[in-house]
């Protein structure tokens, strides 16, 4: 073995098991991505339309383009973490991602920003943000599996608060241009620890999912090349192929559940910032700081995974809609910052529900050997929802001059995806696994 694999192969000892340092690791790329994310990007949309005399439509198109963009390749990054893991894949993306925020910092025309912002997020969301991550949780944990994703769910909306904050202070005393800077060189250096750290399964470090059961000799078999690996227990759950779950009614309610229900809560999200201070008359600072609230309160992600572990994902989904119905409503209502802020609290509670617990959905259903492929293939339709969500609602205010008919409409989606979810039930499984 040369030095160079030996570098290579090196990892950190932990006290604990090691799946979890992968996690929090890919949290570091989590936060430089979420700069380009709808909720952050919106925080800024304002400064950076003020300057350069831009529509807001413009912007909110330009992210909603880079959003489909990720929903276009996420199909054929699911094959690749699927074949090759996350180690290579997620430097990858902090190396794009840095590339393109420094370049932000200098763009003066609209097809500069737009070349950029859209290249920077469509790698950077499903290397960073969504599908890797989650293929990464599913593949390091099995007994542990909902909480794993609920802190892969969670670190999205927790960095984006603290990005949120840094992006909006940044830009506000230094300019926007320096502020995706200043971030685009931190996405460069965390670089280096993803390289490090980052492994693609537990087997292949002689581990076993959740770290429960000791590898000896006699839990190992050969590979070919003479290389030991250790033997998964026999499990009860199948793993279903990406073509037998394209054949099955639940795969594709659970993808118009996330079309419908990402659209209502992106085009709210986006544009929370832009109607606080218009129609409640706060400053873009106070606005960013409700904003920030709501993200932060991701952490109910983690109360979400212990409620599917007790009454399954599918059922929390119910709620989550049921809640994110109301709180739109209420939207309406708000004319003050203490209202504001009861808002931003209940959006987050019930947000942070449902952007991680449709993918618990689909590890409970389909298992974990091609759950970065099937993950990609719902890709498109959560993306297709980023988007539509963003430009509409910007659309909305240019016709319109107010957020009304958007708010309207994300309160009958959301009611609309509580009964998808509702009919996708689990399906039975696939014959061969039977025989």
């Amino acid at each position: 073995m040369t030095l160079l694999h030996r570098a290579l192969d090196w990892r950190p000892a932990t006290p604990f098991y090691y799946g979890w340092l992968i996690l929090f690791t890919g949290a570091l790329g989590t936060f430089v991505a979420t700069t380009l994310a709808g909720v952050v990007f919106g925080g800024i949309q304002g400064l950076i339309s003020e300057e350069m005399n831009w529509s807001r439509s413009a912007i909110g198109i330009t992210a909603a383009a880079g959003v489909w963009g990720s929903g276009l390749i996420a199909p054929f990054i699911g094959r690749l973490a699927d074949r090759h893991g996350p180690r290579w894949l997620m430097p990858i993306g902090t190396v794009v991602l840095g590339g393109c925020l420094y370049a932000l910092g200098g763009v003066t025309t609209i097809w500069q920003f737009f070349l950029f912002a859209v290249i920077g997020r469509a790698i950077s969301q499903p290397l960073l943000i969504g599908l890797v991550p989650r293929t990464v949780a599913v593949n390091f944990f099995d007994r542990r599996r909902n909480l794993a994703l609920a802190f892969s769910g969670l670190f999205r909306p927790f960095t984006s608060a603290i990005n949120i904050q840094i992006i909006s202070n940044v830009a506000v005393a230094r300019g926007w241009r320096t502020s995706f800077r200043y971030l685009g060189i931190v996405s460069l250096i965390l670089t280096i620890p993803l390289v490090i750290v980052v492994r693609r399964r537990p087997e292949d470090i002689g581990l076993l999912p959740d770290g429960a059961a000791p590898i000896d000799s006699s839990t190992m078999e050969n590979r070919a090349g003479g290389s030991r690996v250790p033997t998964r227990p026999a499990a009860t759950q199948v793993d279903w192929t990406a073509k037998e779950v394209m054949k099955t009614r639940a795969f594709w309610l659970i993808a118009l559940t996330s079309l419908v229900s990402v659209t209502a809560g992106s085009g709210i999200g986006f544009n929370m910032v832009p109607y606080f201070h218009e129609s409640a008359n706060l400053s873009t600072r106070q606005a960013a700081g409700i904003l920030s609230v709501s993200t932060f309160l991701s952490l109910a992600s983690l109360g979400w995974g212990a409620l599917a572990d007790k009454f399954t994902p599918r059922l929390c989904i119910i709620a989550a809609m049921a809640g994110a119905t109301i709180a739109t409503m209420y939207l309406l209502t708000i004319s003050n910052l203490a209202t504001a802020y009861l808002f931003g609290v209940g959006w987050g509670l019930v947000s942070a529900g449902s952007d991680i617990l449709i993918y618990m959905v689909l590890a409970q259903y389909f298992g974990r050997n091609a759950y970065g492929t099937i993950s990609g293939m719902l890709r498109p339709f959560e993306a297709g929802g980023l988007g539509l969500g963003m430009t509409l609602g910007t659309l909305c205010y240019d016709l319109t001059g107010s957020y009304k008919l958007l708010i309207l409409g994300s309160v009958a989606a959301h009611a609309v995806a509580a009964v998808l979810v509702f009919l996708a039930k689990q399906p039975a499984e696939p014959r061969r696994a039977t025989t």
